[in-house]
């Protein structure tokens, strides 16, 4: 028999969320602590505020005024406009919120380093843009330059990605695009269309009523300190894209929508397993999708998944670069760097740490409730669907974790899965007071910090 919630069930949920929290916080205070303590003693971790890529340097800048607007505006008008919106109301104001919200981090470290600079250090893609002055030549001889001890070697980011990384760049460059601030728009305006993805996955797979209330969480989220100032946020959006439009292919009723969505799923995880070899690891929130789709429905989907998957490897593969090749040097190139030192006995955990820090205190209250969700329920109800593929995008997290090729960095790089578990915050009963320590804590970190990234 089924028993309405009482006061104390009530009083009891928001006392255990806190202890999640507190745990949260103290898991970040101890990778601080103890990272600092060990970059001071050897300087093993190669990073300047562990357990950030970052810099301590409080600071303002032009955002500054208008991210606190965006902030205050959010807590205040989110969740009823969440609520009443009409559903395609929701997600356009739900882009123009997240762009809003994204633009405004960027530029409290200023034009110039906030947006313009970011993909032009030495690390970065626009690095070597004149390098592909003949695209498939280099795609072909693109594997013979990821080593560190080879001649004219690439610089890390180029190196530690697929080459459509570093493709999109140039064709940005060769339709007139070129150039940091261009650069930095495009992952700006993509990346911010990450959480319309999201919502229209859950709608598709859970309900409506739970997007809405996961929407606010979307916007609001300390992970845009990341995903708008690295090209990790146009990674994300392409990744979560493909889960949705597999969403929407294994919900769907008719025929058509349902082949068209399928193929368009199965490309883009093609383009981004060459996006970025860790991406492979969004197949795990795939399979947590077709799990739940409409009975066997993923029987029907699954060839035409697999149809549009095999097109952006095989263009890649004709003009001559092996994915495989490449992914086995890159692990060599890993160890040869950084990663060589960086100790897994403390990123292992720290990287968690990291996590709490881009999805926020929020997220992990949620994810306490969907654990509690998904404890002896079955997968009919909407809020277990949305726990299961919320764990779905947890598992994901947690392989590339224990693989140890995810030491340090983690922030940006794990962006593409951390933006599913934002979707945990729909199981909050109240959504104001946990808006306002997201906003806070993206506003800290940001001007307290300049990120590397």
């Amino acid at each position: 028999m089924h028993r309405e919630p009482r006061p104390e069930d009530h009083r009891l949920g928001t006392r255990r969320d806190l202890y999640a929290a507190a745990a949260a916080i103290l898991l970040v205070a101890a990778a601080i602590v103890i990272g600092h303590h060990i970059e001071q003693r050897d300087g093993t971790l190669r990073v300047s505020w562990p357990p950030l890529y970052a810099n301590w340097l409080p600071h303002v800048g032009p955002g500054t005024p208008a991210a606190l607007a965006v902030a205050v505006l959010l807590v205040a008008y989110g969740p009823p406009l969440a609520a009443r919106l009409p559903w395609r109301g929701l997600l356009a104001a739900s882009y123009a919120a997240a762009s809003a919200w994204t633009w405004s981090l960027a530029l409290i470290d200023g034009w110039h380093w906030g947006i313009a600079r970011r993909l032009t250090t030495k690390y970065e893609y626009l690095q070597v843009i004149d390098r592909f002055q003949n695209i498939p030549e280099t795609l072909r001889e693109f594997s013979g330059f990821i080593l560190l001890d080879s001649p004219d070697h690439w610089p890390a980011h180029i190196a530690g990605h697929p080459p459509a990384a570093t493709v999109t760049f140039v064709l940005l460059d060769r339709i007139g695009l070129g150039g940091g601030a261009w650069a930095g728009v495009w992952c700006l305006v993509v990346g911010a269309t990450t959480c319309l993805a999201v919502l229209v996955t859950v709608r598709a797979l859970a309900s409506e009523q739970l997007a809405r209330r996961a929407a606010p969480f979307l916007v609001l989220a300390p992970a845009a300190v990341w995903a708008g100032t690295s090209a990790d946020g146009y990674f994300a959006a392409v990744a979560a894209w493909s889960v949705a439009l597999l969403a929407l292919a294994v919900t769907a009723r008719r025929p058509w929508p349902r082949r068209t969505a399928a193929c368009g799923s199965g490309l883009l995880f093609g383009l981004t397993c060459y996006l970025s070899y860790g991406l492979t690891l969004c197949a795990v929130i795939g399979l947590a999708v077709l799990l739940l789709g409409r009975g066997r429905e993923w029987l029907r989907v699954l060839p035409y998944v697999l149809l549009g998957f095999v097109v952006v490897p095989a263009v890649f593969t004709a003009y001559g670069f092996n994915w495989w090749e490449a992914y086995h040097l890159l692990v060599e190139r890993y160890y040869q760097g950084a990663a060589g030192v960086r100790p897994y006995a403390y990123w292992v955990w720290a990287n968690l740490a990291c996590t709490v820090l881009v999805v926020g205190l929020a997220t992990v209250a949620g994810l306490r409730r969907a654990g509690g969700v998904l404890w002896g329920r079955s997968f009919r109800t909407p809020q277990a669907r949305l726990a299961l593929l919320v764990a779905g995008a947890l598992l994901a997290l947690l392989i590339a974790d224990l693989s140890g090729m995810s030491k340090a960095e983690t922030e940006r790089i794990w962006l593409p899965f951390a933006m599913w578990l934002l979707a945990a915050g729909a199981f909050l009963p109240r959504a104001r007071p946990w808006l306002v320590a997201q906003g806070v804590l993206a506003l800290t970190v940001n001007h307290l910090l300049l990120t590397g990234w």
